[in-house]
């Protein structure tokens, strides 16, 4: 059974349930705090749930029960009395007891395990269930094999384990010991993922819980761990998260089904043989869709040929043109009767949509099924080819081209095709990189969508210094590394991406052109007449003074304003076009040996450059 906790979404108890029976899920779980702000009974909770086809798999969280001194024990179980009638009135049979926190709780395993007996015999006697759970922050059980010692103490049979993933893997807990417990002795297992970060267990937990596969904690190795105990029961969301709380309930219930499709391709990845066994493989970004009218295509037509491309073609019956060089092809959607004109409307001039090159589209599109990613099959005009796709951030379109339709088929079926006038291209060979403002309550929506649909790689966060504030920028790449993506958000509404949300709603705001020998690229483009993004003497004094580099390289990168970082691995040499109608700019990298960053530590004078050029008005 796939369930979620109601503390884990935004909005009140109604809202909550018809979210998460739209997601799918099959049970819910009844965090106090949401019923008792609710101002239903608790007989309408249930009818509400039984309504919608969902359980209510439990009620949570009691807490401060086991280890207590007189009177406060005495009064624990009264409490407990009250809670049985609650739960048979909600419909559910099962409680969740979280470990004490309280000062007055005595250390003291026996009386720990006594009074949860107990508590489970007068459970039983009602036809109810109990579950223990170790907060990580307990006073004296904060560790899930200790709480396990304790259940297999009481041995009671309407007594159980409850484990948390965040409460295993936060503290450093190790997860081999789970596989030693009897499924049958876990009454129920949450899953929630976190960032890494270097604070208290409780702030941590409150605040940046998130779903498996949005952060970094060992996911795949307790649910490993999990799937040899034999458990059967239910997995549930537990997510405490601030943005979450923010965030469209909808759209939150729906990533924690994705993330719980995940989690259990995890469990079982041994001997899976879906769709989901097989990661993807792709062979680099084929294309980008502008969508964009008449006026506004001539201007981009116009820098795309300073930039060393050739308009080759016009689609057969609209009003759509083909630019090419290398490997890269641009798509120019002037069309009044397409998807790139609704988008258009709503988002202004914009990319709409991305080609991937995908070795097996049908593979590629069932995994995205799988996880819940909506596919697109819009009209197709008389002789055009039908291309899979599905929707992507913002409902732009990702399409997915088999390597030999990429080659030729497509751009033949669809466009009449021109001999180009004769001109020297510039040496872009394909699409590096793509760079994508996201709102901040959507930056791991959309990271969790590419990880799973895609099965991408999602590299550590970066924290951007813009002059009007910080920008927040998490790298995505494929595992073959021909596809790379960055997502961009910011909480500043004048920084770089917090300008792009507020005047365009987001979507792709960089576009990295790959070059061989980015030195004679940049000759070309500036005989052509592109203006460079001026960067300051300063950035190459400092760069002399940090690394040592021979005196003709520099000045080589200094007239042509070319920033430059490297590492172990390798070189990244890069340079920056101005922002195209306020809207996007193009950026010309070259790499060289196996450099795999997106040139962070140069994001500063970027910026800085930008926002002199096209910035915001001085506060």
């Amino acid at each position: 059974m796939r369930a979620i906790a109601t503390v884990s979404l935004s909005g009140d108890l109604g809202a909550k349930f018809e979210a998460v029976a739209r997601a799918g899920y099959d049970g819910i779980e009844i965090f106090e705090n949401d019923l008792l702000s609710w101002g239903g009974t608790p007989e309408a909770v249930r009818a509400l749930a039984e309504s919608l086809g969902l359980t209510i798999i439990a009620l949570q969280p009691f807490r401060d029960f086991e280890a207590m001194p007189e009177p406060q024990r005495s009064r624990n179980f009264a409490r407990a009395e009250r809670k049985f009638a609650l739960m048979k009135a909600l419909g559910t049979d099962f409680m969740l007891i979280c470990s004490n926190t309280s000062a007055l709780g005595v250390d003291d395993d026996a009386r720990a395990a006594e009074d949860l007996r107990e508590l489970a015999e007068r459970a039983a006697a009602h036809g109810l269930r109990i579950g223990f759970e170790a907060l990580a922050w307990g006073r004296h059980v904060n560790d899930y094999r200790h709480a396990w010692a304790i259940v297999e103490r009481a041995d009671h049979p309407s007594l159980g384990l409850v484990l948390d993933s965040f409460h295993v893997l936060a503290p450093g807990l190790p997860t081999a010991p789970i596989a030693d417990i009897p499924g049958a002795r876990i009454s129920l297992v949450h899953l929630a993922d976190a960032p890494v970060k270097q604070m208290d267990l409780l702030n941590w937990s409150r605040h940046y819980r998130c779903f498996p596969g949005q952060g970094g904690l060992d996911i795949a190795g307790f649910m490993r761990a999990l799937g040899r105990t034999g458990y059967a029961g239910p997995l549930s969301h537990e997510i405490f998260n601030t943005d979450f709380r923010m965030a469209c309930a909808r759209d939150t219930a729906l990533d924690g089904m994705r993330a719980m499709i995940l989690a259990e391709h995890l469990r079982d990845e041994a001997t899976a043989s879906d769709a989901l066994a097989t990661s993807p493989t792709f062979r680099g970004i084929h294309f980008l869709e502008f969508t964009l009218d008449a006026s506004q295509a001539r201007a981009l037509g116009r820098m795309l040929a300073l930039l060393g491309f050739c308009h080759i073609g016009h689609h057969r019956s609209k009003n759509i043109e083909l630019w090419r060089q290398g490997e890269v092809h641009l798509v120019l959607n002037m069309d009044t009767h397409t998807f790139a004109h609704t988008y258009r409307l709503m988002h202004g001039i914009s990319v709409c949509a991305v080609g991937f090159r995908a070795d097996n589209p049908g593979l590629t599109m069932a995994r995205a099924r799988a996880f819940g990613a909506r596919a697109h099959d819009g009209p197709v005009g008389p002789g055009e080819m039908r291309l899979p796709a599905v929707r992507g951030i913002n409902d732009s379109l990702i399409y997915l081209v088999d390597p030999e339709t990429a080659r030729d088929r497509q751009w033949r079926t669809d466009f009449n095709l021109f001999e180009a006038p004769a001109r020297i291209e510039a040496g872009i060979t394909g699409i590096d990189h793509l760079s994508t403002a996201v709102a901040p309550t959507q930056m791991l929506r959309w990271q969790l969508f590419f990880r799973t649909v895609f099965d991408f790689d999602a590299d550590g966060e970066n924290e951007l210094a813009d002059p009007n504030g910080l920008i927040f920028s998490q790298a995505l790449i494929s595992h073959d590394s021909t596809i790379r993506m960055a997502l961009n958000t910011s909480p500043a509404v004048e920084t770089m991406p917090g300008r792009f949300m507020n005047e365009g709603r987001g979507g792709i705001q960089q576009i990295a052109l790959a070059t061989d020998d980015i030195f004679a690229t940049l000759d070309r483009l500036l005989a052509n007449g592109v203006t460079l993004l001026p960067i300051p003497d300063n950035y190459y004094d400092d760069l002399a003074a940090r690394i040592e580099l021979d005196d003709l390289l520099l000045e080589a990168m200094r007239r042509r304003n070319v920033l430059y970082d490297r590492n172990e691995e390798g070189e990244f040499f890069h340079a920056y076009t101005e922002v195209f109608a306020g809207r996007f700019h193009f950026e010309v990298v070259e790499r060289r040996g196996n450099y795999a960053h997106f040139g962070a530590a140069n994001a500063p004078i970027r910026l800085a450059a930008q926002s002199r050029l096209h910035g915001a008005p001085p506060r």
